[in-house]
């Protein structure tokens, strides 16, 4: 059983917002005097809770990844945990040496050079002089900054800061890594160095908690999720899960219902919902094996030439699919219609289905539905954000010895 080498219990931090810098104590009593219960009452309004009541644990060799909103809460959770940050109530316990990267340069001392500011990083972390130099020529390597080492850091560009500043803590070996949107800083060649060097992190069996924006990398490094939305934890689980279920409130901008529909008409779709395989939320699908899909329509009045519509689209209304069903006879009630799929191979993200029903030429309604369906199923795509296509498809690769098979075929002649 993994050990737990996080845990944070009811962890909340409050902020004062809108600090007025130049008011000495005087003036507060000044203020005070003229009008207590107005100072009072504006005290109590610049406090607001960056988080709030958020407990998680990470065990140990579990990438974590930390997904939300900007102004969530990831930052000020991972700066708690990181031990630059007290929190207001709560409490949290790292077991293991830390490395963090939260903001570019995060630790350097502007006015000592690259090798300076190595060595000053690794003792922070508890590494001796000899463990340092072990790795100082693979930092420097990794950074592309072999020219510059002996540089005063405040001379760096922002590239030059976060490509040291995350190949330090990436090298020195911490046993829990924490990093804040690393990645959005540098070019893409870089990016992609970052990519590989924390898959070899988490590879060696150290623990990392990551934030970052781009959910494709998400995807690809994490274990599983947590969803941060206005301070508290929304969602915790499976990476697939979470991040498509993020995917599609964001999309849908973040509203359960659709617009009001007439409830005079002759026709109506009231619902839908994934059938098979069975889940306990039937908007989301997080398998590839055979898929059935109902949506629910409730008729006023009988339909005698009726033709059903259904289409697929994706988060950019591309179409995926789309089908008729005609020469439908349907009496006044409840009818649930149906579609069956061997499966929905597509790739992870939110889609939305269009339903409608005709009569003789005439639209009896059309609705776009509501929620949407999230695809959370596993991953078979190019680790290149480039490549990934619309298809999801599991495929198996052999590799067989060409010569050999030359021989058989000889043989057979």
């Amino acid at each position: 059983m993994s050990t737990v080498v996080i845990h944070g219990e009811g962890l909340g931090k409050r902020y004062r917002r809108g600090l007025q810098v130049d008011d000495g104590l005087r003036h507060a009593l000044e203020d005070f005097v003229r009008s207590p219960i107005a100072s009072l009452r504006r005290k109590k309004e610049e406090t607001f809770w960056a988080l709030k009541d958020v407990s998680l644990e990470v065990k140990e060799g579990e990438v974590l990844g930390l997904i939300g909103r900007n102004g969530a809460g990831k930052t000020t959770l991972l700066k708690i945990l990181s031990r630059i940050t007290r929190p207001t109530e709560g409490w949290a316990e790292i077991h293991g040496r830390v490395g963090s990267l939260l903001e570019v340069g995060t630790g350097f001392h502007p006015e000592l050079t690259g090798r300076e500011n190595t060595f000053l990083s690794g003792a922070i972390l508890g590494m001796s002089k000899a463990e340092i130099e072990r790795k100082f020529d693979e930092i420097v390597a990794f950074a592309e900054l072999e020219k510059f080492i002996d540089t005063p850091v405040k001379h760096y560009s922002s590239g030059m800061y976060v490509r040291l500043a995350f190949a330090v803590a990436a090298h020195l070996e911490p046993e829990i890594l924490l990093v804040d949107e690393v990645l959005a800083v540098g070019d893409i060649n870089f990016q992609k160095k970052c990519l590989g060097k924390m898959g070899d992190v988490a590879r060696a069996g150290r623990t990392v908690v990551l934030v970052s924006h781009q959910l494709n990398q998400i995807r690809r490094l994490c274990h599983r999720v947590v969803w941060i939305d206005d301070g508290s934890v929304r969602e915790d689980g499976p990476t697939h899960e979470v991040v498509s279920a993020y995917e599609s409130a964001m999309l849908s901008g973040d509203h359960a219902t659709g617009l009001q529909r007439s409830k005079d008409a002759r026709a109506q779709f009231l619902r839908w919902e994934i059938a098979e395989p069975g889940c306990s939320e039937s908007h989301v699908l997080s398998s590839l094996g055979p898929v059935t899909v109902n949506f629910v329509v409730e008729l006023a009045e009988r339909v005698t030439n009726g033709e059903h519509g259904v289409a697929l689209f994706d988060a950019e209304r591309q179409l995926m699919w789309a089908r008729a069903a005609q020469n439908l006879s349907l009496e006044p009630g409840s009818h649930v219609f149906t579609h069956t799929f061997p499966s929905l191979p597509l790739r992870p993200g939110a889609y939305q289905w269009q339903v409608s029903l005709w009569d003789d030429g005439e639209m009896l309604d059309q609705w776009d539905c509501i929620p949407e369906m999230t695809i959370a199923t596993e991953i078979h795509q190019h680790y290149m954000d480039e490549w990934n296509g619309i298809l999801n498809l599991p495929s198996e690769f052999s590799l067989g010895n060409k010569r050999k098979s030359d021989r058989t075929a000889a043989n057979r002649i």
